[in-house]
């Protein structure tokens, strides 16, 4: 697990993802022409689980989808 810190509407938090995970939210982020704290944010405002997890749903449905 990384443990990294991120902002979100002003508010550092910090989250734990395995590398695997921490990579391909980098480069979701990149591909969708966003700033890591900007796809942060966005997975924030729709999650209805702890912060960890919603990312890697969200990862996960997004490469299910083939983005």
């Amino acid at each position: 697990m990384l443990k990294r810190s991120v902002t979100i509407a002003g508010h550092r938090t910090s989250l734990s993802l395995e590398p695997v995970f921490w990579d391909a939210l980098v480069a979701a982020a990149s591909t969708e022409g966003k700033s890591l704290n900007q796809l942060v944010g966005e997975i924030d405002e729709a999650r209805t689980t702890n912060l960890s997890s919603a990312i890697r749903v969200w990862l996960y449905e997004r490469a299910r989808s083939g983005r």
